[in-house]
């Protein structure tokens, strides 16, 4: 049996939750708003935290689920009046950064690495190889544009004119995102939204982040010796710890792979 004294104060609470993995990616263990909504709906709300500490370890991924993510930390904490901490592990780089920016505070250690806060698309063109094979390739659209960037046909100089406005408005989104979270800190030296990446130190010099530091003494060195941590995450799907959407599951691992490797990871 348990005595509780309700007029004894219990130390601090801080909700730590796990960013890992890429973005949006094929695969029930990626990171997106959907499955994350009720993570953070008990993190945020669950036990009246004094903080949210973010762990992220993301080469990043889709910038719309990025956006999303981001703007449903940002509404949680103004609406609960709960501050937001992010700790970087290996990489917080394009969409992963973004997430760590949604953070009022952003630390990492000294080997992490940070930045890549630019757009990329990327594909194959495959009209040569069924060219050779004797495949003809038929397609009826309405609309000119409709088949854009088709891989099986030839590059079209209109198709990459169009696909470039679109990955610079997104880029624009990213350096608005950036500007306003990281407002009166970032240097203006330097151009940072090259797509290039730092280890934490010169990040730290940038101003894309605050400092070095790890989660749990960060934590205790701004609300004490005694402060508790509550852990969350997202679950497993229980159909999927039985092999169900096993070629799913495969593709999203090898994609996430791939996009860890960008960083050297």
């Amino acid at each position: 049996m348990t005595l509780r004294l309700p007029f004894l104060k219990k130390p601090p609470l801080v909700a730590v939750v796990r960013l890992s993995g890429a973005i949006g990616m094929p695969g029930r263990g990626a990171l997106s708003d959907a499955a994350l909504a009720p993570v953070f709906h008990r993190a945020f709300r669950k036990g009246k935290p004094a903080a949210v500490a973010l762990e992220i370890n993301s080469p990043g991924g889709s910038p719309v689920q990025s956006s999303l993510i981001g703007a449903r930390i940002r509404r949680l904490s103004t609406e609960l009046n709960v501050p937001v901490y992010a700790f970087v592990e290996d990489v917080a780089a394009s969409g992963g950064y973004w997430l760590a920016a949604a953070a009022d505070e952003i630390w990492a250690d000294d080997s992490s690495v940070l930045g890549s806060i630019g757009v990329i698309s990327s594909g194959f063109g495959a009209h040569e190889l069924l060219a050779r094979q004797g495949v003809e390739r038929r397609v009826y659209t309405a609309g000119e544009s409709k088949s854009m960037l088709d891989p099986f046909r030839p590059e079209n100089a209109e198709d990459v004119a169009r696909l470039k406005v679109l990955l610079g408005d997104i880029h624009q989104n990213f350096i608005k995102h950036v500007t306003t979270r990281r407002e009166g800190k970032l240097t203006e030296e330097q151009n940072l939204f090259t797509g290039e990446i730092w280890l934490a130190r010169r990040a730290a010099e940038l101003g894309l982040i605050d400092g070095i530091a790890h989660l749990k003494p960060k934590m205790q060195d701004i609300f004490g010796e005694k402060v508790r941590f509550r852990r969350y995450g997202m679950k497993k799907p229980l159909l999927s710890r039985f092999g169900v959407s096993m070629a799913q599951e495969a593709l999203g691992s090898i994609e996430e792979r791939a996009a860890f490797a960008r960083f050297g990871l």
